[in-house]
């Protein structure tokens, strides 16, 4: 990503990243309809409300991994091929440890979670069971997304791509083998979506095994120094915390939307299932500015990436208006692959939570932009204060808007969050790239 058109490479490698981040949503998606449409809607109330834990537990996963392979990117683009094996090797040992204590600590604390965010009782025992699974399975998620952030760092997302594909299609033979014939019910959606990530992750780490020599570890390689830890956690740490911090606030107004009910669970489930996928190419093309970021700033090229962050922009928002079109005209076409019958209360409310998030997807775009820039430049600790801003805009309207009005506070806490992120990335963002003008892009070698 150092030479050639950066509108080419941006549409490139997120073609295939867009269609990535689609079938991987298509896990969640297709357990959601799958027990919506079999076991009823409070079944699947009870898969959607763990959405949020879910990503206060995998949120983590998802920026640790991304905060690895920014160094292994910087590596890359810097052609020091031997920092690049220290990279994966450190990011190897990152992974499993932290992944070992937090995966045990949240099947511990489950029931202790689902309890504070007042969860009702008719869906208690199916969420409980759900999220025990996919935290039993959380390995299986970390060694698909690390393998996939390493190739993604290097440039490639198509290999991803492809064995995301095959696991997808798993995915959905799994669920209905296990509800429909087993009758493993809710937790037999976990299951199924447990076994595709692991086989997705073991097809990622064969391919990189045998088709690129240069990262097959030697010995040399686990010899990683301290300061190799620190610079990899450096980055990904503030990452990873960024994620959680922003998943606290979503926690936070899940607890809130619990009080309504299971039909108001269930609308904003199937809402929040379509914002997901029509969300994907704007998330595409942020994680694709992020490896662009991160090789230019190893190359030291730093007008480079102000070209880019300007290209990603204006393909960011174009995608924002189409795809803000589509999901306010997608939510009643689409509740039939939820709901056996269609609960009208439950389709008034997704479609009212969809119609205020689609009028600030212009504001997600911009913070998916700035916040990956920053994080492939290595700056993780303001988008991890952005995260901060979120988690208080979320605790501000669940305190104030919900009191006062309800369930549409709860509409619109996330786009409000947004707005409370944006400020501060891009100002950093102007402040980062005028220091760099004035003193230039440091070098570091492993």
């Amino acid at each position: 990503m150092t030479q050639g058109s950066p509108l080419k490479l941006l549409l490139g490698f997120s073609v295939p990243l867009l269609a990535g981040n689609i079938f991987q949503q298509l896990y969640s998606f297709t357990d959601a309809a799958v027990v919506g449409k079999t076991l009823g809607y409070k079944a699947l109330a009870a898969v959607g409300s763990t959405g949020a834990v879910m990503f206060l537990i995998f949120g983590f996963f998802f920026g640790l991994t991304g905060g690895l392979a920014v160094v292994t990117g910087q590596r890359f683009g810097a052609n020091d091929l031997r920092g690049v094996r220290k990279s994966v090797a450190a990011s190897t040992v990152i992974c499993c440890v932290i992944t070992l204590v937090s995966s045990t600590a949240s099947i511990l604390l489950t029931p202790a979670i689902l309890r504070v965010m007042n969860t009702p009782d008719d869906i208690f025992q199916d969420t409980r069971d759900y999220m025990t699974v996919m935290f039993y399975g959380a390995g299986a998620l970390v060694l698909y997304n690390m393998i996939s952030s390493i190739l993604r760092a290097l440039g490639d997302s198509f290999t991803p791509l492809v064995f995301l594909i095959v696991s997808s299609i798993i995915n959905v033979a799994l669920d209905l083998l296990f509800i429909l014939v087993f009758g493993w019910g809710v937790s037999g959606a976990a299951w199924a979506t447990v076994i595709s990530q692991a086989v997705s992750g073991v097809l990622c780490l064969w391919y990189m095994l045998r088709r690129l020599p240069f990262l097959r570890l030697r010995v040399s390689s686990w010899v990683v120094r301290r300061r190799i830890y620190a610079e990899h956690l450096r980055i990904a740490l503030p990452m990873a915390f960024q994620f959680s911090v922003t998943a606290v606030g979503i926690v936070i107004l899940q607890a809130a939307l619990n009080n309504f009910g299971a039909v108001y669970i269930a609308a904003v489930t199937i809402a929040g299932k379509l914002e997901q996928i029509v969300m994907q190419p704007m998330v595409s093309f942020g994680i694709a500015m992020a490896s662009f970021a991160a090789q230019n700033y190893g190359a030291g090229n730093a007008d480079r990436i102000r070209l880019g962050v300007r290209t990603c922009s204006l393909l960011t928002l174009s995608f924002a208006l189409v795809m803000g079109i589509a999901v306010v005209f997608s939510v009643e076409p689409a509740a039939p692959l939820f709901m056996e019958e269609c609960n009208p209360d439950v389709i008034r409310h997704a479609q009212t939570f969809v119609n205020v998030g689609a009028c600030f997807f212009g504001i997600l775009c911009m913070l998916l932009v700035y916040r990956n820039v920053l994080q492939g430049m290595g700056y993780a600790f303001v988008p991890l204060m952005a995260g901060v801003a979120e988690l208080v805009v979320r605790i501000l309207s669940v305190f104030v808007l919900v009191r006062f009005y309800g369930y549409i506070g709860v509409c619109f806490a996330n786009p409000l969050a947004w707005v409370g992120a944006t400020v501060p990335l891009f100002i950093h963002y102007l402040a980062v790239m005028r220091r760099i003008r004035r003193e230039g892009i440091p070098q570091e070698t492993m």
